[in-house]
């Protein structure tokens, strides 16, 4: 299958290597992810085309017809410029538009103010990745509930499973650890390997070209240059150790953490387009 947006290629790149299915209906394509069914954008349909007048119902009963028992709906359009078609039909559904940035680069700028304190290193054991549970709910934007944190550790199952079959490495930044306490940081009794404050995901196909994935900082310890020094450093890993000679970041235009994205050497180069209907027992 072709796509023309660089944003839902490596995004579809990424559900594949986890074991999402795709499944090519002409018009549109249907995204499957079995082992996450409440993962909205892993069970979703990706139009080729924006909304005309109409397609905003006619589109939402496709879906219904794909995902009979979904609570949601999510839907997507392969294209790279921002442009929706019936944009005001889509809202008056009760539907969510998303632009995302999606961000390229081929090289990378060190970080203006470099994090000297922290452990970076890949998450790499049961704690590690328990750890990465809760720095995903700690860093949730919605409602904190059971299925969300079902969701969250499915999610966190696939990061891993993507690193254990070697498609991607996960990066975490760590305060302490045991024995020297970290470079300036604090012994964590309960984490032997370190407090986990940052992570992200870098993966590839070998195509070329790496994307990366949920960079999170944990509420306590932002501002300290963790996030740009992460970033960087995983930048570095993907060209020298990955070959590869693109990285993709897909960013929230409105959040600041673009800000360190281009600080970085990334450049804005498409809008993703995403649209969603949560479902009602969910609240933002």
């Amino acid at each position: 299958m072709d796509f023309t947006s660089l944003g839902y290629r490596t995004d579809l790149m990424l559900l594949q290597l986890s074991g999402s299915v795709l499944t090519d209906e002409g018009d549109y394509v249907v995204v499957r992810t079995p082992a996450n069914p409440s993962f909205w954008w892993g069970n979703y349909l990706l139009f080729r085309t924006p909304f005309a007048p109409g397609d905003g119902a006619v589109r939402e009963v496709i879906f219904h017809r794909e995902f009979p028992e979904a609570e949601h709906v999510a839907l997507g359009i392969d294209s790279t410029d921002g442009v929706v078609g019936s944009e005001d039909e889509l809202k008056a559904l009760g539907l969510e538009i998303d632009r995302s940035t999606v961000m390229t680069a081929t090289e990378v700028n060190e970080p203006a103010r470099p994090n000297v304190t922290s452990q970076f290193r890949e998450l790499s054991s049961d704690d590690d990745w328990e750890q990465q549970v809760a720095l995903s709910l700690a860093c949730a934007t919605m409602k904190v509930d059971e299925e969300y944190r079902v969701f969250s550790r499915r999610r966190v199952e696939a990061e891993r499973g993507l690193c254990e079959a070697g498609h991607a490495r996960w990066f975490g930044a760590f305060d302490g650890g045991a024995g020297d306490g970290g470079a300036g940081g604090q012994a964590h009794a309960r984490w032997p390997g370190g407090r986990l404050q940052a992570s992200l995901g870098l993966a590839s196909d070998g195509s070329g070209v790496a994307r990366f994935q949920n960079v999170q900082t944990g509420p306590e310890d932002r501002n300290q240059g963790i996030a740009s020094t992460l970033v960087h450093r995983a930048s570095r890993y993907g060209f020298d150790e990955l070959g590869a000679h693109t990285l993709v970041m897909v960013a929230d235009p409105g959040y600041l953490a673009i800000r360190i994205y281009r600080s970085l050497g990334f450049s804005d180069t498409e809008v993703q387009l995403g649209m969603a209907r949560p479902p009602a027992s969910v609240s933002t």
